[in-house]
C-alpha cells in the first residue's frame, strides 16, 4: 500500500559561490589563464584591466513591478540632463564581442616563436623503404610493418595478424615467409635496433650492427644474449660463466659493459616533429633573501579583473526610464545577472589568491629549515591536518592546494604534496620524514660497494644504528618508491 508522509531534515548545501571558489582553487595557474578567458567570453560584463578608482556614489532599489533585486548606480561624466538611449546599450543583443576581438597590438615577445619541423619515426622509415626499389607487393607489406611499429621502436602486433591485416584491409594476399624477409630489411634501418619484437632481439639487432667478426667483446655479448639471456636479466653471472664454459668474470665484465650501453628503446631516437618542450609554470615563487623567505604568487594568479562600467551605466538609463517597457525590464534583468555573476567571479578569484598565500606561508613556516637550503633531511612529518589547524581551514581545502599547485625555490621547482609525508619514529622520542629516511637510503646505496650490494635486512640494521625504528618491509617500500631495484639487480662486476 503507497501512502504520503511528512518529514524534516538538515542538509548542508553549497552555494553557487562557495561550488565556483572550490572549482577555480584546485585549477593550476596554467589552466587558470583558460579557464578566465572562458568566462570573459562567456559574460559581456567581465572585462579584463585594473577596477575603476571611482566608487558608485548610491544604490538604486528596483520595485516588484520593475527588475529584480538591486542594481548599482555608477557615476558618469556626462551630463545627467542628456537624454541616455538604452538602445545603444542593447544594440543587436550581441555579447559575443569577445570571442571575436583580437589584439592587433600583441607583444613581439609574447609571440610564439617558429618551431623547426622534423622527420616523424614513420617518415623516417618510410623514406628508407623508398630506397629499396621494391615492388608494388613488397612495398606494401613494408608499409604496413613500419605502420604497425609502436613509439619505442617495437612490434609487438603478431606477423600472423599483419598476414590476415594486409588481406582484409588492403586486398594483398601474402604468407608468413613473405612477411619475415621484408621485416629483416626493416630491421637493416635506422635506428640501430628497430622493428625488434622483443628486448633481446632488439639487443641482437644492434650487436650484429658492429660485429665487425673481431672484437671479442661482440662476440661474448651475442653469446650472452642468444645463449645465457634470463640469467643476464637477473644478473646470475656465476651461472652465465657456467652456460659459457668460462672461469673468470673478467671475460665476461667488458661485454656486459657493451650490452649495457645498447639502446632499449630505439624509436625514440628519432625525433616526433612539431612536439613542443613542456614546461612547468610555478604557482608560487619563494625566494630567499639573506635568509628571510619570502613567498609571492605568480603574477598570472592575480588578473586584473573589473565589472564593466558600461552595463552599470545601463541602470541609470533605466531608472530615469518610465519603466513599463517589457523587453527592457527583460533585458535588465540578464544583465542584472551577468553583473552578479561577474561579481561573484571576481571575489572567488581574491579569495582563491588568499587561500593560496595562507596556505603555501603555513608550509614554508613548518618546514621552514628545509626551505633555507634544500636539504632533504631537515624535511619534517608533515601531514595536511597540520596546515589545515595552522590557518584554521578545512583539510580538503588544503588537499586542493596541494594536489595540483607547485613552488619554485632556489634549489628546483617542487609540487606541494612533495613536502608532506608521513613519521618514523626515532630513538630519540621525535619523529623523522620518511622523505629523509628515503634520503638516508639513497646515501647508503650510492656509497656501497657495488660487488656486494646492501640488502633491504642491511639497510635495516644500517637505519637502526642511525636511530631510526624501522622495519625490513618498509625499508623494501621505500626501495621500490625510489625505483632502486634490489641488491642482487644492483650488483656490477
Amino acid at each position: 500500500m503507497q501512502k504520503l508522509s511528512l518529514s524534516q531534515n538538515l542538509q548542508q548545501k553549497l552555494s553557487p559561490q562557495q561550488i565556483q571558489f572550490i572549482k577555480l582553487l584546485q585549477v593550476p595557474t596554467a589552466e587558470l589563464e583558460g579557464r578566465i578567458e572562458e568566462e570573459l567570453e562567456l559574460n559581456p560584463t567581465l572585462e579584463e584591466g585594473e577596477e575603476d578608482e571611482r566608487e558608485p556614489e548610491q544604490e538604486t532599489e528596483v520595485t516588484e513591478d520593475d527588475a529584480p533585486e538591486a542594481a548599482t548606480e555608477a557615476e558618469t561624466t556626462s551630463d545627467p540632463n542628456d537624454e541616455i538611449d538604452i538602445k545603444d546599450y542593447l544594440r543587436d543583443d550581441d555579447y559575443n564581442s569577445y570571442k571575436t576581438y583580437s589584439d592587433d597590438g600583441e607583444d613581439e615577445d609574447d609571440r610564439e616563436m617558429p618551431i623547426a619541423t622534423a622527420s616523424s619515426l614513420h617518415e623516417t622509415l618510410m623514406t628508407q623503404l623508398g630506397f629499396l626499389g621494391l615492388g608494388e607487393k613488397e612495398y606494401n607489406i613494408g608499409k604496413q610493418l613500419i605502420g604497425s611499429i609502436e613509439g619505442d621502436g617495437y612490434i609487438r602486433r603478431e606477423l600472423e595478424s599483419i598476414v590476415n591485416d594486409l588481406a582484409f584491409s588492403q586486398g594483398v594476399e601474402t604468407n608468413l615467409e613473405e612477411v619475415e624477409r621484408a621485416l629483416k630489411k626493416i630491421q637493416t634501418f635506422d635506428p640501430a635496433g628497430i622493428a625488434a619484437r622483443n628486448l633481446q632481439e632488439c639487443l641482437m639487432l644492434q650487436l650484429d650492427r658492429i660485429d665487425d667478426g673481431q672484437d671479442v667483446d661482440v662476440i661474448v655479448g651475442k653469446r650472452i644474449i642468444s645463449e645465457c639471456y634470463e640469467e643476464f636479466t637477473k644478473k646470475h653471472y656465476a651461472k652465465i660463466l657456467k652456460k659459457l664454459d668460462l672461469d673468470d668474470e673478467e671475460y665476461i665484465k667488458d661485454a656486459i659493459e657493451l650490452i649495457v650501453r645498447l639502446n632499449p628503446k630505439p624509436g625514440g631516437e628519432t625525433s616526433s616533429g612539431l612536439v613542443k618542450n613542456q614546461y612547468v609554470i610555478p604557482d608560487f615563487i619563494l625566494t630567499n633573501i639573506n635568509g628571510k623567505l619570502e613567498v609571492a604568487l605568480n603574477s598570472r594568479n592575480a588578473p586584473e579583473l573589473r565589472v564593466s562600467r558600461s552595463y552599470n551605466d545601463m541602470f541609470q538609463a533605466y531608472d530615469k526610464s518610465d519603466k513599463k517597457d517589457k523587453k527592457l525590464k527583460e533585458a535588465v534583468s540578464f544583465v542584472k545577472q551577468k553583473l552578479d555573476a561577474a561579481r561573484w567571479f571576481i571575489d572567488a578569484i581574491k579569495q582563491r589568491q588568499q587561500t593560496l598565500l595562507r596556505t603555501m606561508r603555513a608550509i614554508v613556516e613548518f618546514q621552514y629549515d628545509y626551505f633555507l637550503d634544500g636539504d632533504e633531511t631537515k624535511l619534517k612529518p608533515m601531514i595536511l591536518k597540520d596546515i589545515a589547524g595552522m590557518i584554521n581551514m578545512d583539510i580538503s581545502t588544503v588537499s586542493r592546494v596541494a594536489s595540483s599547485k607547485t613552488v619554485q625555490t632556489d634549489f628546483g621547482t617542487f609540487p606541494l604534496k612533495y613536502f608532506f609525508s608521513e613519521g618514523i619514529a626515532t630513538d630519540s622520542g621525535e619523529e623523522a620524514s620518511s622523505r629523509e629516511v628515503k634520503q638516508i637510503i639513497k646515501d647508503f646505496i650510492s656509497q656501497e660497494d657495488k660487488n656486494k650490494p646492501y640488502s633491504d635486512d642491511k639497510l635495516e640494521e644500517l637505519l637502526n644504528e642511525k636511530g631510526y625504528n624501522i622495519a625490513r618491509r618498509t625499508v623494501a617500500k621505500y626501495r621500490e618508491q625510489l625505483n632502486i631495484p634490489v641488491a642482487r639487480l644492483r650488483r656490477m662486476i
